[in-house]
């Protein structure tokens, strides 16, 4: 390789590991979770199809929560999958529109008006292109008629709570409040994802799908925004 090219090379990675920049880190960073939750539900849904290890684990989980429900968690459940539903996490998404309203920040409300809607949709479409039956048991504690892969609620709640942290992330200076959110938004997506489960209407394969793809759904998002708001700010330095 000559000296030309290697230092090619050389200007390119350090400027995709540059924080500053319409195309350094942010993107680099955005691109890694991208194609790392793209390989994830790839490789869940090449097992749910050919009804590999995870599609016999699913039935051994959902088996397992249905004979174990109890009161009252059974009744926190419903509240959670409730909250969590689509005019649920609608309503959530309008006030979190309107507090980036409030506090000028139009690339983050613009990134939730892209990234909440968009990957509702998306997760629809799924669906319909998967076609997975839901979970059977002779007296279910929930039932709906529409499909179950991958799992909708998980999906709005990953779309949800991961903007949020990934807002608080950037905002905030301090590594405690950072680390919080980042943990609060994996507890919240846990909880609606186990409801999920523990009410019957999904598989564990489909809530681990549902966070892959909303998660790399949300990597565009974000990423793309980001990119648009250097790129301007780098106009206007000019």
């Amino acid at each position: 390789m000559s000296r030309i090219a290697y230092s090619k090379i050389l200007r390119f990675l350090e400027a995709r590991l540059t924080p500053g920049g319409a195309l350094g880190l942010h993107l680099t960073a955005g691109v890694a979770l991208l194609l790392a939750a793209v390989s994830v539900f790839a490789e869940i849904a090449e097992d749910v199809g050919e009804q590999d290890t995870i599609w016999h684990i699913d039935h051994a989980v959902s088996r397992w929560f249905y004979e174990h429900a109890f009161e009252p968690l059974t009744s926190f459940m419903l509240g959670l999958t409730h909250l969590h539903s689509t005019i649920g996490v609608s309503c959530m998404g309008v006030a979190l529109a309107i507090w980036f309203w409030r506090k000028q920040a139009p690339y983050w409300l613009l990134a939730l008006v892209i990234s909440l809607p968009g990957g509702m949709l998306m997760n629809v479409l799924l669906k319909h292109a998967y076609q997975r039956q839901r979970p059977v048991f002779d007296e279910p504690l929930l039932t709906l008629a529409t499909y179950s892969f991958p799992s909708g609620h998980t999906a709005g709640a990953t779309l949800f709570y991961g903007l949020l942290a990934s807002y608080i992330v950037v905002v905030s200076s301090s590594w405690r409040v950072r680390l919080w959110a980042m943990c609060g938004a994996a507890l919240m997506v846990g909880l609606v994802a186990l409801s999920r489960i523990y009410l019957g209407v999904h598989f564990l394969s489909d809530t681990l799908a549902a966070i892959a793809g909303s998660a790399a759904w949300l990597a565009v998002c974000i990423t793309s925004v980001s990119s648009l708001r250097r790129r301007r700010a780098a106009r206007e330095d000019q």
